[in-house]
């Protein structure tokens, strides 16, 4: 459990770096969705990359996979891009602290339902308090 605790942790402090990176590049360019490109390219070729390396594995089931799975594509895009075009104008850490209220209130219900096949993990008033504390955390973080 801490190693995938610390990939995660890895994972978190990418998405600000990502952000900034992305952000830069899209002022640079003079457009966000062509940074945005670019950083998929570079990320479909990093994954690949990996893919190859590991043997090439699940490809084959892809195609009776249900299609609705494949909805995270979009998503990811949609960070993205709205990430690239609204960090410069809005600050990477207050575009960050909405990202990560989104990925709080998403993930309880995510848990709470079970839904996507997720682990079932409903909400309680110890969880809920914890949902608070750190929403709470993030928006002191946000205030200076």
């Amino acid at each position: 459990m801490t190693q995938y605790a610390l990939i995660m942790l890895i994972a978190g402090v990418g998405i600000p770096i990502l952000a900034a990176l992305n952000a830069a590049l899209g002022l640079r360019l003079g457009s966000p969705i062509s940074a945005a490109m670019i950083l998929f390219c570079v990320a479909m070729l990093s994954t690949a990359m990996v893919w190859v390396l590991g043997g090439k594995p699940g490809m084959s089931a892809a195609a009776t996979a249900p299609k609705h799975l494949f909805l995270g594509g979009m998503l990811v895009a949609f960070y993205v891009l709205s990430i690239t075009f609204v960090a410069p104008k809005f600050g990477v850490g207050n575009a960050v602290f909405f990202v990560l209220l989104g990925q709080l209130i998403s993930a309880a219900a995510i848990d709470h339902f079970g839904l996507f096949g997720a682990q079932l993990t409903p909400i309680n008033l110890t969880r809920a308090a914890g949902i608070s504390v750190m929403v709470l955390g993030v928006w002191i973080t946000q205030r200076a």
